[in-house]
């Protein structure tokens, strides 16, 4: 039986049990169906996504014109209504924001690593040199959103999945106690680094 949209009233999001944004449901999401001012093109019918360059500079920027914060708040808004809510899952009082239905729709995912580059873009001063993945949703727009920066790619894995020299890391989630690992030479002395992870759950971080 499918789950419906619930309130964050009776329900914290995945990984956010103190969180306090607003509410997800369809009604109260802003809509992207209603006619755009002909001074701004729909989101949902315009092409605004140029031909990536996977040989550009390094920190070049886009070369969308119409690239900017009116931009990523109209990717915003088509990305939030296209997600899934299953209320009590995995456990009772969580709310589970499901991103699959994003990477669903050819549109849907261009619209989420563009709107990732452009968040990186106007946060960080330094575009990174390396984006490092988290098992197993960073690996979902990890490399992805590396090819758009002209940064490399790295994976953090679950204990036991690599091989060779691995830097181990234990950490705390909600169902447990887990370990991490990496190739002990997969990033350079001095290379800035950006982690992405569960984009509802723990969003970016950015480490030199």
């Amino acid at each position: 039986m499918s789950a419906k949209p619930v309130s964050f009233d009776s329900h914290p999001p995945h990984g956010h049990p103190e969180n306090q944004g607003p509410s997800t449901q369809n009604v109260d999401r802003a809509s992207t169906a209603s006619h755009p001012p002909s001074t701004k093109p729909d989101p949902t019918t315009t092409d605004s996504h140029p031909k990536l360059n996977p040989h550009g500079a390094k920190g070049s920027q886009p070369s969308s014109s119409s690239s900017g914060p009116a931009e990523l708040s109209d990717l915003k808004v088509r990305l939030r209504n296209a997600l899934r809510q299953y209320p009590d899952f995995p456990s009772k009082g969580i709310l589970f924001e499901d991103i699959m239905p994003i990477f669903s729709s050819p549109q849907l995912h261009s619209d989420l690593i563009k709107a990732l580059e452009l968040e990186v873009r106007a946060k960080f001063d330094k575009v990174p040199d390396v984006i490092v993945g988290l098992e197993s949703r960073g690996f979902l727009f990890g490399p992805s959103l590396a090819l758009r920066l002209n940064a490399g790619f790295v994976p953090v894995r679950k204990q036991g999945k690599l091989p060779g020299k691995l830097e181990t890391e234990g950490y705390e989630k909600e169902y447990g106690t887990d370990f991490f690992q990496i190739q002990s030479d997969a990033i350079k002395k001095g290379q800035t680094v950006l982690v992405v992870d569960d984009i509802m759950a723990t969003g970016m971080l950015c480490r030199s």
